[in-house]
């Protein structure tokens, strides 16, 4: 499903102006092209139209070469409001006996046609500003770190960065996820 014309020209607005607002986080990159970009994937746009719709606030961060993509990464201040309380994954949510949440952060990031910010990307993200100081976010895990029941999480504290583990069940209302977009 694709965004409605005039959505996506509000969307374009948006994505654009906080573009020209944030330089520091793509220098060397033209606004111009990343619009062509887009407006040749729709469902790119939809994507990003659900990332903007859950409080994620999308902004491009790097230009991947060799892929001919552009990434964008969430960078609201705190992990995005319209995905907080899950779990890491299905099977983190099938797992739960007692007061289940409503969703995991693989099937919202999948459903959405995003990626969770690995570890090192969430580090790259904290290199730009400073986000988490109150929230945290799921990080995509290592699948030999997953099969032993754990998953990773990161946030800013005390003006450092920390990546920590968690129990994959567990769920907080401050804790929800990050996505990455390719274009």
């Amino acid at each position: 499903m694709n965004v409605p014309i005039d959505q996506s020209r509000k969307l374009l607005e948006v994505l654009r102006a906080r573009f020209e607002k944030h330089m520091s986080r793509h220098k060397g990159l033209e606004w111009t092209a990343i619009q062509e970009q887009l407006e040749s994937r729709p469902g790119k746009l939809r994507s990003l139209h659900e990332m903007e719709g859950t409080g994620g606030e999308p902004d491009v961060v790097g230009y991947d070469r060799k892929a001919d993509e552009y990434l964008f990464f969430d960078c609201s201040p705190e992990t995005p409001k319209g995905r907080t309380s899950v779990c890491y994954d299905r099977e983190a949510l099938i797992s739960r006996k007692e007061a289940p949440p409503a969703d995991s952060a693989i099937d919202m990031a999948s459903a959405m046609g995003i990626e969770l910010l690995t570890e090192e990307q969430y580090l790259d993200l904290q290199r730009l500003g400073e986000f988490d100081v109150k929230t945290s976010s799921w990080l995509k895990t290592p699948a030999e770190f997953r099969r032993q029941g754990g998953a990773l999480f990161g946030d800013r504290r005390y003006g450092r960065v920390f990546v920590y583990q968690n129990s994959a069940p567990c769920y907080y209302r401050v804790r929800g996820f990050r996505g990455c977009l390719r274009v």
